[in-house]
């Protein structure tokens, strides 16, 4: 299992139009094989800054999503809404407390 986390900026007119769309496919998307967990974050200072946060089973798993349909839909309606390209990491846990 691996993390995957992006990072999303957001022309503020267009923040509504992603919550929108987000929240018509989280469902979907934590649902998708090899998701074990999702999570939308926004930045405390900078509020048109978002973040997904989730859990994948394996690096195979995370691709088949990115080539779905239901991915290639979302990202159509998300994309445009960029105020600065998005950034992506795959990390590790390496610790986690409860």
């Amino acid at each position: 299992m691996f993390v995957r986390i992006v990072k999303m900026t957001f022309h503020p007119s267009n923040i509504e139009t992603f919550k929108t769309n987000f929240d018509k496919n989280k469902d979907a998307i934590r649902s998708f094989n090899g998701c074990s967990f999702l999570e939308l974050y926004r930045d405390k200072h900078n509020t048109n800054i978002y973040f997904t946060y989730s859990y994948w089973e394996s690096e195979e798993a995370l691709e088949s999503y990115r080539t779905s349909g239901l991915f290639k839909s979302v990202w159509s309606k998300t994309k445009p809404l960029f105020a600065a390209k998005p950034e992506a990491w795959s990390v590790d846990k390496v610790v986690s407390l409860q």
